[in-house]
């Protein structure tokens, strides 16, 4: 009878600390691009105007934007619309993008002497 082998606790959280590390990757590298966009808007007209949040959303589907309130203020709670999903629709894009993209960078990050241990280090 052959023994089942289990994959180690490690190996899975590897996985998930690898999804979530690519997620943040993906995150940066959109709010990267739109930094850059905004950047290039104040080379050309000489005004800093970040895209908000609210405006990006708006251009990419706004079908979901106009049921988002209503789903939001009727299900979750209305204080959850008016001033926190507000700010965060008025806020830059590259910072709702970064930030976030960021932490999950610094939280998943390399964990150091894995290489040593690997190899009997």
């Amino acid at each position: 009878m052959r023994a089942i082998r289990r994959s180690p606790i490690g190996a899975r959280g590897s996985d998930m600390r690898t999804g979530f590390r690519v997620i943040g990757w993906i995150l940066t590298g959109l709010a990267a691009a739109l930094l850059a966009r905004d950047l290039f808007v104040l080379a050309q007209t000489g005004r800093w105007a970040p895209i908000d949040t609210g405006a990006l959303w708006w251009w990419l589907h706004p079908t979901s934007l106009q049921l988002a309130e209503p789903a939001i203020a009727r299900h979750v709670h209305p204080v959850l619309w008016d001033p926190v999903m507000l700010t965060v629709l008025l806020s830059p894009a590259c910072l709702v993008l970064g930030v976030p993209g960021l932490l999950l960078l610094l939280v998943t990050g390399r964990r150091r002497g894995r290489r040593s241990r690997r190899f009997g280090g």
